[in-house]
């Protein structure tokens, strides 16, 4: 009786290991927290609640977005790099999040080496645009002013080594000019510039199209090679600076180490999403394209925009606090 006990206890524990990595396949068993780091009203917010919305009708859990704005979203990177690796904490990864691998001898995270990819979503440009009190119309005009005002316009970002900043630091390379650099928080950036208290400001078009539509402030070029659906009579800064290109990308993260099944689901769920006509329409009317592919895939591009910041940084001098 003892040697039957012994066999059905061994059996159970064997039963317990080999169960123990399918565990994943009964993910999402409870909610699934969403980090991003820009706060409420922001593009990256508009972004993961319709991400959110998405997989909570899909998988059956919510899909909770919790804010964790500063420090342009190293604050929310470094809560997800720092969370248990068990699908139930993503971070919203934005282009920004190159600047951290660029300068990971700064931070208590390896942005390459803590988040795993998971799945592109969305690829927007990014929108010049000026206060209507700025007396240019056009690039050449803004760059003829800029010349003879140098260091005297001043130029808003939404923090250190943001896209935003980013953009308008290529801009200044690739003109030949010097603005007076302002970081902000966040969206604060873009109130300050429809406010008056900055010039110029290289905005996400998600969250600067109603102040553009509105006329509060006025855009002179996209960041990308090719002129914007939403934006169509708006030129691309190309036509006027040849090679000029800036784009933001957002995309799902997650703590290195999580299931590669967990991050298989996501991955498909994202990409049925993207495929999706009207999930797709709701992005085309934020001004950007699904950015469609595997994890592998947004791999590549974690690694391929690292590399084109990090020479950004290096030629603009960007010191990151």
């Amino acid at each position: 009786m003892a040697n039957i006990r012994r066999r059905s206890l061994l059996s159970g524990a064997a039963f317990g290991v080999l169960a123990r990595p399918g565990r994943a396949q009964d993910w999402p068993n409870r909610p699934v927290r969403l980090i991003e780091g820009y706060g409420p009203g922001s593009a990256p917010d508009i972004i993961a609640r319709l991400i959110g919305k998405w997989l909570s009708e899909r998988l059956g859990q919510p899909f909770v977005i919790d804010n964790k704005p500063g420090a342009s979203g190293r604050i929310a990177t470094e809560a997800v790099a720092k969370s248990p690796p068990d699908g139930n904490t993503l971070l919203l990864v934005l282009n920004n999040n190159t600047v951290d691998a660029a300068i990971k001898d700064k931070l208590p995270y390896d942005f390459i080496r803590d988040i795993e990819p998971v799945a592109g979503i969305y690829r927007q440009p990014l929108v010049m645009e000026v206060h209507p009190s700025v007396p240019a119309n056009t690039v050449a005009e803004f760059i003829a002013l800029a010349k003879q005002k140098p260091g005297k316009i001043n130029m808003a970002s939404a923090g250190v080594g943001t896209g935003t900043h980013i953009a308008g630091e290529l801009f200044q390379l690739a003109a030949g000019v010097s603005l007076f650099h302002i970081p902000y928080r966040g969206v604060q950036a873009l109130r300050d510039l429809v406010g008056g208290q900055a010039d110029v400001y290289f905005g996400v078009v998600a969250s600067s199209l109603p102040q553009i539509k509105a006329g509060k402030v006025r855009a002179l070029a996209v960041t990308t090679a090719t002129r914007s659906a939403v934006l169509p009579d708006v030129p691309a800064m190309a036509e006027i600076l040849p090679g000029y290109e800036f784009s933001a990308w957002y995309a799902l993260g997650a703590p290195k180490g999580t299931p590669a099944s967990v991050i298989g689901r996501l991955n498909k769920e994202v990409n049925a999403a993207l495929a999706d006509p009207q999930f797709s329409t709701q992005l085309a009317e934020l001004g950007g394209i699904p950015l469609a592919g595997s994890a592998a895939d947004l791999g590549h591009l974690f690694v391929s925009d690292t590399d084109k910041i990090a020479k950004v940084i290096k030629a603009a001098n960007i010191t990151i606090e």
